[in-house]
């Protein structure tokens, strides 16, 4: 089986040469599927501005002719050298398979193969394909984790001879991933937000790329659990003036009392401190809104936490019963909320 993993594309770019001239690039991040294609295209050595060397074909084009795959695989570059046959949006079609069944098996000679696809369940026809053959080479592409979102941040913003502060990287880690171009370009974005400065603030975070209604939402659930009823209707007026569903803030407080419930699990049945329980389970909370966070864990007993998780609840539902009500049902249960806090 020859599949690359993902931590080792690093690696495998550095090499000189491959010797599979057919690769499969597949994932659900349909960005970093992308950005990688482009930089195996570029590692062939094909002049990628030569239309005669590089074909770029959509999968669905062979669905009628798969035929055509061998043919322009097996073709030769009209000025010689190397040709690229680049195919995108591929899938389990069936078109495509019979295609690179024949193709796998036989001398590619001078050509190279590059297949763009979606995400492939395990098993899938093409990932199959690709993995149980001797000349050909499949690499996954996976939405970033904590630590590549980390790389990619100091890849970018080091590019551009800025420095981060930690607060503002925390921000940042939690704002990008899912797709790789995507978070690249909020990347650039930020850093030309920022390069008369030389360093990024967490303050430049939130001007250049923060969500407004997203950051509202967070001021609002720090306003229920701080006990702070003028705050909390300061943030609910601008994300109903940004025609953000109110909704959300229910949820993010009953997201917040599920991670409190864990918490004050391990303060009430284990003996730990606050702060080791915060520790412990209160990891992806932001450093801003630790204190916040403490406190209400200090306040709020386990009994009262899971009431007020099932009064939202049923907030929640009344909100879909009444769609039309939504913005009083939900203010007054996050005001009951907030005044419990306080």
């Amino acid at each position: 089986m020859t599949q690359l993993k993902s931590h080792e594309f690093s690696g495998f770019l550095r090499r000189e040469g491959t010797p599979y001239r057919i690769i499969l690039i597949y994932g659900p991040d349909r960005g970093l599927v992308s950005e990688r294609a482009s930089e195996i295209a570029a590692k062939t050595g094909v002049d990628l501005k030569d239309d005669f060397a590089v074909l770029k074909l959509e999968a669905s084009d062979l669905s009628g002719d798969p035929g055509r795959l061998a043919d322009e695989f097996g073709a030769i570059s009209l000025f010689g050298g190397d040709r690229l046959v680049w195919v995108k949006n591929a899938g389990n079609d069936r078109g495509l398979i019979q295609a690179l069944t024949a193709l796998v098996e036989t001398e590619p000679g001078s050509s190279h193969l590059l297949v763009e696809a979606g995400d492939l369940k395990k098993g899938s026809a093409l990932r199959k394909l690709i993995e149980n053959a001797r000349t050909a080479l499949a690499i996954p592409c996976y939405a970033d984790d904590a630590r590549g979102i980390q790389t990619l941040i100091d890849e970018e913003l080091g590019a551009a001879g800025l420095t981060i502060q930690p607060d503002a990287r925390q921000r940042l880690a939690q704002l990008l991933g899912g797709d790789r171009l995507a978070s690249r370009n909020e990347l650039k974005k930020l850093a030309l937000y920022c390069h008369d400065s030389g360093k990024v603030t967490d303050e430049d975070v939130i001007e250049a790329m923060g969500d407004v209604a997203a950051l509202s939402v967070d001021d609002a659930v720090d306003a229920v659990f701080s006990g702070n009823p003028v705050r909390l209707e300061a943030a609910l007026e601008r994300i109903l003036a940004s025609k953000t569903s109110v909704f959300l803030v229910l949820r993010s407080c009953i997201l917040q009392f599920e991670q409190l419930d864990a918490m004050r699990s391990l303060v009430e049945n284990h003996g730990r401190q606050p702060a080791q329980a915060m520790t412990e389970r209160g990891r992806g909370v932001h450093f801003k809104r630790k204190p916040v966070v403490e406190k209400a864990l200090r306040h709020w007993r386990l009994p009262a936490i899971n009431r007020e998780m099932r009064r939202l609840a049923d907030a929640v539902l009344e909100t879909r019963r009444r769609p039309q009500l939504e913005a009083s049902i939900a203010r007054q249960a996050l005001l009951r909320t907030c005044l419990l806090s306080r």
